[in-house]
């Protein structure tokens, strides 16, 4: 038996955009964030280097100079308007966490402390500048618990291990959404006036990846399925330091300590493809630099397939306290000592910049005009406000859950203040029983865990750092039928009701293959390289034709694609030198 609830405001999703989203709406209106992981369990509790801000602590820094650095390195496809927003609201965002607690870095003065990071620079591309503030290499855990700790302390209602898995439109506005209890196998209906996705990334398209396993890129399925388009999703980044064969990451904060980069030879190599500032260029050029190296056999091991991380030169009491996290993770799950030897790596999906299409305040838009869905907000890495355009800049993301989850959260109290409930209509849980019956009634063909595995193997081969027209050709080709073998014969070996995680495997594994699709799709169409997106057949940028987002949609099975204007208010693109 379907359980309902009513709240004014609903949040999915408990990591970092969530739960800033929650502390502001809450503290307005009734409010419940849905989640289907514990919320410290949440992947922003993953990310390690730091969030970036100009606070100017250690050397002279400018927000200006933090929005050119983001369009730059989003290879200007960034909308200007909405990185100014965010670069110029850093600075009260970083002091805002502070205020919460958050244990910070510190300068022997007391202040906070920051690092160099990839693409971060003085005066419009100088040199190096010291931007990213720190909680050693574990600062996205310290935010993901603060900000849990201020939601609690605000009372926030927490549904945890909750999934979403539909969103009820009535007249074309938000009335609520659907949601699978895990530990009993229930449906609710959570009936509000506005509903805000903070599902995050969606890595789990690959094998090679440094997400976690949940990131399955539920909050734009669903979207996509209920014919709203999703954008840029072409643009997806690789970490250039992920720990070889196995994907998990290495922050870029070990290079923004200074470590360094090295090939067969014992080169530093990164002084040939960024002459200025080296190992810290941003990492969808470090990425390519890597796959070059050892695509003209100047890469490490048996297969000559990656190259070295060096931090063996660092003072050992910098290394051990600054990164405690990366050399303990190069011990073991590599058997290194990173303080003697280097670090075998190798690029790893890491990062969406495309995603559900955001206005400055969250609110998602629907269309090349950029029309509001009433009651529907996103924020974090599933929301595309493109404040990271074609690449994201390192510490950004850190920065973009904070400043738009914010926004976010106050845009949509406001609107739930203003409106009332839209109409729940006739059994509103039906697409998803029918949803879940079908996995759990059907035959099974086709296991789950195989299909997914085909469909991350051969998207690391066909669209990975590199992409020509025949890959992504293949590779649509094999998308569809994994689609067609999906639909037909993939089903579940466990028909309990309590805590079926095989049942929510299969239906993650729908909404994977969607959101692969839309990338491919998205990245034949377009044939100019530009920050993540790379094409062996198009190795030039073409802002002639090109310097535009990209919306598609699904309908009946099929994608069609749209596309709109970039917004450019101070920063004219430019060729992209390092």
């Amino acid at each position: 038996m379907t359980k309902y609830h009513t709240y004014d405001c609903v949040i999915v999703g408990a990591g970092g955009a969530g739960l800033r989203a929650a502390l502001e709406a809450s503290s307005r209106t009734s409010t419940a964030v849905l989640t289907k992981l514990y919320p410290t369990r949440s992947h922003t509790g993953a990310a390690q280097g730091g969030m970036c801000a100009a606070l100017a602590n250690v050397e002279e820094d400018k927000w200006e100079w933090h929005v050119y650095d983001t369009v730059k390195g989003g290879d200007f496809l960034v909308d200007q308007d909405a990185a100014e927003i965010m670069c110029r609201e850093a600075v009260e965002a970083v002091y805002d966490l502070e205020r919460m607690g958050l244990p910070f870095n510190r300068t022997p003065e007391g202040k906070i402390d920051q690092r160099r990071f990839g693409g971060h620079t003085r005066n419009h591309g100088e040199a190096a500048v010291r931007r990213a503030c720190y909680a050693a290499d574990r600062t996205g855990h310290m935010i993901l618990q603060t900000l849990y700790q201020n939601c609690i302390k605000q009372d926030v209602t927490f549904y945890d291990e909750f999934y979403v898995l539909d969103v009820i439109f009535s007249e074309d506005r938000v009335a609520g959404v659907v949601a699978y209890e895990l530990a009993t196998g229930e449906l609710h209906v959570f009936r509000c006036k506005t509903v805000l996705f903070a599902t995050g990334g969606y890595g789990k398209i690959f094998k090679v990846t440094s997400n976690a396993h949940a990131l399955t890129g539920d909050g734009l399925g669903i979207l996509l399925r209920k014919g709203l388009p999703l954008q840029d999703m072409e643009f997806f980044q690789f970490h250039p330091t992920g720990i070889y064969g196995i994907g998990i990451l290495l922050s870029e904060a070990a290079r923004g300590e200074g470590g360094i980069l090295k090939n067969a030879n014992g080169e530093r190599f990164m002084e040939r493809y960024a002459p200025t500032i080296k190992d810290l260029a941003p990492r969808d050029m470090v990425s390519r630099a890597i796959y070059m190296e050892v695509k003209e056999g100047r890469g490490i091991g048996p297969k000559k397939d990656y190259v070295h991380l060096h931090v063996d030169h660092l003072d050992p009491k910098v290394v051990e306290e600054k990164l405690p996290d990366i050399t303990e993770f190069a011990r073991i799950y590599l058997g290194v000592e990173p303080l003697k030897e280097g670090v075998p790596i190798q690029p790893t999906a890491h990062y969406a910049m495309g995603g559900i299409p955001t206005n400055v305040d969250a609110r998602v838009v629907i269309d090349e005009a950029n029309t509001i869905f009433p009651g529907l907000y996103a924020a974090g890495e599933c929301a595309c406000v493109s404040v990271h355009g074609a690449n994201r800049l390192g510490t950004n993301s850190l920065l973009d859950i904070n400043v738009f989850g914010r926004r976010g959260g106050l845009a949509m109290a406001e609107e739930a203040l203003r409106v009332d409930f839209a109409p729940i209509p006739d059994e509103p849980e039906a697409d998803t029983v029918t949803m879940l019956k079908t996995l759990t009634d059907r035959k099974r063909v086709d296991p789950v865990a195989t299909l997914r595995e085909q469909m991350q193997v051969t998207m690391d081969e066909n669209a990975g750092v590199f992409r020509t027209e025949d890959l992504l050709r293949e590779q649509e080709a094999i998308l569809e039928e994994l689609q067609h073998r999906f639909a037909r014969g993939a089903g579940i070996m466990d028909t309990s009701k309590r805590y079926n995680t095989d049942l929510l495997e299969g239906v993650e594994l729908g909404f994977l293959l969607d959101i692969a699709q839309t990338l491919v799709v998205s990245a034949k169409a377009r044939t100019e390289s530009r920050g993540g997106h790379a094409r062996d057949d198009f190795p030039n940028r073409d802002d002639v034709n090109w310097l535009k987002h990209s919306l598609i949609w699904k309908t009946n099975g099929s994608y069609k694609l749209g596309y709109k204007p970039v917004t450019i208010t101070r920063y004219q693109p430019v060729e992209r030198k390092y």
